[in-house]
């Protein structure tokens, strides 16, 4: 997105610069010719304004691309606590690395529906994990969103 606009930037202003050059000449040909400088296109013609929103853009352009260019980048890989997984249960596990699959977090009903356990067998697990400081809920409306310490 830079590139392409400071190539923008370029051409534009060889062509302002072309569109400057052929104004200034009817500008003088009028004038030799003792003539209303008000006849002259140059005066009448909208190129300017046009050039000009056209380098806004491109100057917009430069500094999107800037922005995202300097944006820093969201880390693909979470990291999270070490947890010793050889002192957890075979459902505590199961709720850990189902956790771990969802980059951290779940609903604690989806939990409830992958396991094929009961709410209640899900609420205990998840007191455990709490206690042991491997997970924390948080209340959303009707529901919990367990996240991953």
């Amino acid at each position: 997105m830079i590139a392409a606009s400071l190539a923008l930037i370029f051409i534009l202003a060889f062509v302002k610069v072309d569109v400057d050059t052929q104004s200034n000449f009817l500008c003088k040909t009028i004038a030799e010719n003792d003539m209303d400088m008000s006849q002259c296109p140059a005066h009448k013609s909208n190129v300017s304004w046009l050039i000009l929103v056209s380098f806004g853009m491109a100057f917009l352009l430069l500094g999107v691309g800037g922005y995202m260019t300097l944006l820093p980048q969201k880390s693909e890989k979470k990291e999270f606590k070490t947890v010793d997984i050889s002192k957890l249960d075979e459902s505590e596990k199961r709720i850990y690395n189902i956790l771990k699959t969802k980059d951290g977090s779940a609903y604690q009903s989806d939990l409830i529906k992958e396991t094929q356990l009961t709410k209640v067998k899900i609420t205990r697990i998840l007191d455990r994990l709490e206690q042991r400081g491997i997970v924390e809920r948080k209340r959303r409306g009707m529901t919990n969103i367990i996240v991953l310490k």
